[in-house]
């Protein structure tokens, strides 16, 4: 299977999913929207993957390649392709289904359960997904839940965490695909985002969680990405 991957900055790469991908023998292609990559066509690949970054969904005036990424976005979902978007990446497919992209009452960065709802505890995709589940997190932004779309899990300091269009298309606000590089990584760029607040971690706080919680998520991430692949 191809699977092709949007980035949006050098420090916010696929992580576990990449890890995953390369676990079930799938083949990775990365676009880096960031240095002007061109967008692939739409038969070249059978999933989409579009991930974080700190710009916003609405600043196409500000970055030239967002226009033509939506576009790119909206005809994977048409052609009913698997589609997944990791914060702004969730942000982007909401968008593209016409839901308001707005600032979050809250930023919420650092280590923070999410909670399954009611639907998203019915919704096979997520049939092995623990209802809480502590989970990493960076954003400001949120999305409203798009027309047609299920949700899947909220936080306390976001209620849109997780979202299901159809049968393939999953928004993702939280990073379940963090790993201790990753973490490290965007803690590294974006450590001026870190002023206290309700919901924003010390740089101390994010980089100590342990081995268990990486674990939970991965393996919370692995049987999404699996029940998608079965799809």
């Amino acid at each position: 299977m191809q699977i092709q991957v949007f980035t949006h900055v050098p420090f916010e790469n696929p992580a576990a999913i990449a890890n995953w991908g390369h676990s079930r023998n799938h083949t990775l292609n990365l676009t880096p929207l960031y240095s002007a990559a061109s967008l692939p066509k739409l038969s070249t690949f059978n999933w989409l993957v579009v991930m974080g970054g700190p710009m916003g969904a609405n600043d196409e005036s500000l970055y030239s390649w967002m226009a033509a990424e939506k576009q790119l976005i909206a005809a994977a979902i048409a052609a009913n392709k698997t589609v997944i978007g990791v914060c702004l990446g969730a942000q982007l497919i909401a968008a593209t289904l016409g839901a308001q992209i707005r600032r979050n009452p809250e930023k919420e960065i650092g280590w923070f359960p999410i909670e399954l709802t009611a639907n998203g505890r019915q919704a096979p995709l997520f049939k092995k997904m623990p209802s809480t589940l502590p989970v990493f997190h960076w954003h400001g932004d949120t999305f409203e839940l798009p027309n047609g779309a299920i949700q899947i899990a909220r936080s306390a300091a976001c209620e849109q965490q997780i979202f299901q269009y159809g049968e393939r298309v999953i928004g993702l606000q939280c990073h379940l695909e963090s790993t201790p590089a990753s973490v490290s990584a965007i803690t590294t760029h974006c450590i001026d985002e870190l002023q206290p607040a309700r919901f924003i971690q010390t740089e101390t706080q994010l980089l100590a969680a342990n081995a268990f919680c990486y674990a939970e998520m991965e393996t919370a991430l692995f049987a999404l990405l699996d029940q998608l692949a079965a799809v």
